[in-house]
């Protein structure tokens, strides 16, 4: 091969060996918020967690969560007033995609799904609440209703 498309090949693998997301970190800032019955409430504790870590914030508040290609289990509760448990599904970035085939011929692709970069969850989540004595009530008729089963 002649020399000058060596040099041109090592000029474009060194300039993408350092690419390997667009992303500017796994990490992502969420809005998380709570309501019941129609109206924002506050003082809220919140555990949000998915396969990278745990995450604890007393709502409404912005928290920094790892991202991942898993889903965001966030759970919440405000002393003896009300409780929520919920899951929040991660989704891909379709416009990262236009900008990986474009770019890198889709090696960032790759990249992202092995390290979760890019994916993300919704910037605000707004947890919906139940009062703690309605929530209480359904756990017994569950509870009622499995041990007629069994």
């Amino acid at each position: 091969m002649p020399l000058s498309f060596r040099l041109f090949s090592a000029a474009v693998l060194a300039l993408l060996g350092g690419c390997v997301t667009v992303s500017d970190s796994p990490l992502q800032q969420l809005e998380v918020r709570t309501v019941l019955d129609y109206r924002e409430i506050g003082g809220v504790g919140c555990i949000l967690s998915n396969d990278t870590g745990r995450w604890y914030v007393v709502a409404p508040a912005r928290v920094s969560v790892t991202r991942s290609s898993k889903p965001l289990s966030v759970s919440c509760k405000k002393a003896g007033t009300a409780v929520a448990a919920e899951v929040v599904q991660s989704r891909f970035d379709a416009d990262r995609l236009i900008g990986n085939l474009v770019i890198n011929a889709g090696y960032e692709k790759f990249a992202d799904r092995h390290f979760s970069d890019g994916y993300g969850y919704p910037a605000t989540l707004t947890v919906l609440m139940q009062p703690a004595q309605a929530a209480t009530e359904a756990a017994a008729q569950e509870t009622a209703v499995a041990s007629r089963i069994f």
